[in-house]
């Protein structure tokens, strides 16, 4: 098991125009790899844009465009051996509203997972989206990735449920300047003692800026906030001496607390 990751955090400027989207993010893709980077994370809807900034009709999108520039970034993963977490909208057969996803694409160039957002706000679920149903998961070189979609952020059982499956890594992706937002990461960062990726899009960070939360609940990192497009590169590292306790004692000390064995001997004990 490697005990470090090198992570990208990108913060792109979202427009309407998907193919000038497409091309950003093929930019940072390759400056992400050439920092080193394994993983890339990109913000909510960042190919696609997103619903109520970009997009004011599901008519006036282009779904061929978007599934060719998609194509385009699923070659470039391949080519360049990097993994990429991307926000686009995902579009369903019968009618239905799409979903607002995360794609998770491998080094290979393979889309492995999408993550649907399960949670929608009242607007998004009544006039725009399908939710998911289910969290996913997945690893990267001896780490554990989960994702998270925006509002979700409001609902602690979507993060409870990644410490579960012994996540390392939570990638939180958002369309948002709430600053509360940031809050709240670095809150379930310490409360489960994972690292969390927040990325957003260029146009939101003066309120909600991308960056690093260790497991801790600390920010490590931030990119700057302005309207450019820029990646943030880090490093995961479970050897790092300022995150031992974390990691190796309160991490395995609150999940087993979790499970209640530990109380209930004491008590029967008794």
């Amino acid at each position: 098991m490697n005990n470090s990751l090198c992570i990208a955090i990108a913060q792109s400027r979202i427009d309407a125009d998907v193919s000038s989207n497409g091309a950003q993010i093929r930019m940072l893709m390759r400056e992400a790899r050439q920092g080193g980077a394994r993983i890339i994370h990109f913000p909510e809807a960042a190919l696609s844009g997103y619903i109520k900034a970009q997009i004011k009709d599901w008519d006036q999108v282009d779904w061929a465009t978007l599934e060719q520039e998609l194509s385009s970034i699923v070659c470039e993963a391949a080519r360049l051996g990097i993994w990429v977490v991307l926000g686009c909208n995902h579009r369903l057969d019968n009618a239905k509203r799409p979903h607002n996803s995360l794609y998770v694409i491998s080094d290979k160039g393979e889309i492995i997972h999408r993550y649907d957002k399960r949670y929608c706000s009242n607007t998004e679920v009544t006039g725009w989206y399908t939710p998911g149903t289910d969290p996913i998961y997945f690893d990267v070189e001896g780490f554990r990735f989960g994702c998270a979609l925006c509002i979700e952020i409001n609902f602690m059982e979507v993060f409870a449920q990644y410490e579960q499956v012994q996540a390392d890594c939570i990638l939180f992706s958002a369309y948002s300047e709430d600053p509360i937002y940031g809050i709240q990461v670095q809150g379930y960062a310490a409360t489960n003692n994972f690292w969390i990726s927040v990325s957003t899009p260029a146009q939101c960070s003066q309120g909600l800026v991308s960056g690093l939360i260790d497991p801790r609940g600390y920010v490590i990192a931030q990119c700057e906030k302005n309207n450019d497009p820029q990646v943030l590169i880090e490093t995961l590292n479970r050897n790092d001496p300022d995150l031992e306790v974390a990691l190796t004692k309160a991490r395995p000390w609150r999940r087993e607390s979790r499970r209640g064995d530990i109380y209930t001997q004491t008590i029967e004990g008794k």
